[in-house]
């Protein structure tokens, strides 16, 4: 049973610099038990940043990091990461790349191979088992890094804009598709996303933040939309348009100070 309420992640005043440059100043935010919140913001304002921060990835200049009531240091053992490139290995099969994690966890391999077959099926791989990474299309590529990182039940799930270099409709697919997973046993969720209308489709709430350098948490917005939800359909409902105008007035601006900044 999930708890919103309950934190699972909580960053209080996360401050990261690279020599004199300042990507992230004083950023504080949580993650409820359960949650699935996006993060977004112009490119550049240290949204991959913060979630190399809550992985364990980098260490802040300042500030700190909580998660399930414990201060992190090291790599969080709570989270499992899925990159916006595939992590696949190309010369294993994949139900070898999907069975590898448990393998060096010293899961015995018949055990960790059942298993893998089983998350196949799951994301609707099923006869995929023996196709190479260079065999599959990109959204199967997904499929089978989603296997890969959910086979290790992580209790937070950090996605750093995994479907953008997919075609529309085949995000579209796998938008539900991980709705559809993630409905099963509510991990917490932390996607980092460009787009708003992604990030308002798949989420309970999301974090909108400034321009860099030195970016910002500029506000927060609940999305009160029902679930179970279809990412095409609720793009056309008028209380989605609504959410989207709101959160929109403000990332604009953000956007647009980027974009003169950089151009």
């Amino acid at each position: 049973m999930t708890n919103p309420n309950k934190s699972a992640v909580q960053l209080e005043g996360i401050t990261v610099r690279f020599g004199d440059y300042t990507a992230v100043e004083n950023v504080s935010f949580e993650v409820g038990e359960g949650e699935f919140v996006a993060i977004v913001g112009p490119t550049g304002c240290g949204k991959s940043t913060l979630l190399s921060v809550v992985a364990g990835l980098l260490l802040p200049t300042s500030g700190e990091i909580r998660t399930f009531n414990e201060a992190t240091k090291g790599l969080n053992r709570w989270v499992g990461y899925l990159f916006q490139q595939d992590a696949l290995l190309p010369w294993k099969t994949a139900l070898d790349n999907v069975a590898i994690g448990l393998i060096f966890r010293q899961v015995p391999t018949q055990e960790a191979r059942q298993q893998a077959q089983e998350w196949l099926a799951k994301v609707g791989l099923k006869g995929f088992e023996n196709y190479y990474p260079h065999q599959l299309s990109g959204g199967m590529k997904k499929r089978v890094g989603l296997a890969q990182i959910l086979i290790l039940n992580p209790k937070i799930l950090l996605m750093d804009e995994p479907f953008s270099a997919l075609d529309v409709q085949t995000r579209n697919l796998m938008e539900n598709e991980l709705l559809r997973l993630w409905q099963e046993d509510r991990k917490s969720v932390l996607f980092v996303t460009h787009d708003l209308e992604e990030a308002v489709a798949l989420t309970d709430r999301v974090l909108v933040l400034s321009a860099g350098p030195a970016s910002k948490l500029m506000g927060e917005f609940t999305i009160p939309l029902s679930r179970p939800r279809d990412v095409a359909e609720i793009r056309l409902t008028d209380k989605f348009l609504e959410i989207h105008r709101e959160i929109w007035h403000i990332l604009r601006g953000e956007v647009l100070k980027s974009y003169a900044q950089n151009f």
